[in-house]
């Protein structure tokens, strides 16, 4: 896959995370650490280059990227850049310690896109643990009261087919208008895939370009490493495949899409993680 031209660069915060769901396809939890924090100054280069390459976002994922005590200044530091900034939070806890920090960002450049599981809350619950449900989006009417602009993630499950019904009436329910809603396809790298190929892209009415890979790349910072360094995409933080260095200029470079997630998330499922 070639890269068309890069319009987001994400920054893995951590894999550390006040929650552990089973289906997290990272597998954040609080104790996972394999991804660690990368410190404001170690982003810092990343966000320059990113700048000359011409990329208009940059986003902030985990783990929990609240959990990351730096967290603000690195969000301040792509804003001052002039980057749209994309922020993927559960909204609980981590994030409400830093109210009056966000509170301080200007809002207009930020959207803060919130995980809920499902649009049922025993569903949502039955996930991410009992109560959580009600942190969630308690956080979630917080940000919208603070002028933040926000935005709200959710899973499709099995053969769910109102899903995205279910949703909308949810937002319409708690009187909020999301930038917009993203409903993931379920992550199974142990499940089997059809392969792609070239004719794939015809028969699923996809187009390369429309692939994260194509306009999009994660710094990662692994634990033990000295440094940061660049993969592919969010999908694909651990496989050595899809470590392309630890400069942007460096990870240019085509990527293969071989790998399951490539094909159930991006290919066959058509998401991305990119706003």
């Amino acid at each position: 896959m070639e890269l068309v031209g890069l319009e987001t660069l994400w920054i893995n915060t951590g894999t550390l995370c006040n929650l552990a769901c089973p289906s997290c396809y990272i597998e954040s939890s609080p104790t996972n650490d394999a991804l660690v924090y990368p410190t404001l100054a170690e982003v810092e280069p990343y966000l320059e280059e990113a700048r000359e390459l011409g990329a208009r976002e940059i986003g902030f994922t985990g783990g929990e990227p609240f959990m990351n005590r730096e967290i603000v200044p690195m969000l301040a530091a792509a804003l001052g850049r002039g980057f749209e900034v994309l922020v993927l939070t559960n909204a609980m806890r981590p994030m409400r310690r830093f109210e009056a920090e966000l509170a301080a960002l200007p809002s207009d450049r930020i959207v803060f896109r919130v995980s809920l599981d499902h649009f049922a809350p025993q569903v949502h619950d039955a996930e991410r643990g009992a109560g959580s449900w009600t942190k969630a989006v308690d956080g979630l009417l917080w940000l919208a009261k603070a002028g933040f602009r926000i935005a709200v993630a959710g899973r499709r499950l099995g053969e769910e087919a109102d899903a995205r019904n279910g949703y909308e009436r949810l937002v319409h329910a708690l009187g909020l208008e999301p930038e917009h809603l993203v409903l993931f396809p379920a992550m199974d790298s142990a499940a089997d895939v059809p392969e792609i190929s070239e004719a794939c892209w015809e028969m699923v009415g996809a187009s390369p370009a429309a692939m994260m890979c194509a306009t999009s790349r994660m710094v990662v910072k692994a634990k033990g490493a000295a440094a940061p360094h660049v993969v592919a995409c969010t999908l694909l933080p651990y496989d050595p495949r899809f470590a392309l260095g630890q400069t942007l200029a460096g990870a240019l470079r085509p990527v293969a899409l071989n790998h399951p997630h490539c094909a159930r998330f991006c290919v066959l499922g058509g998401a991305s993680c990119s706003g």
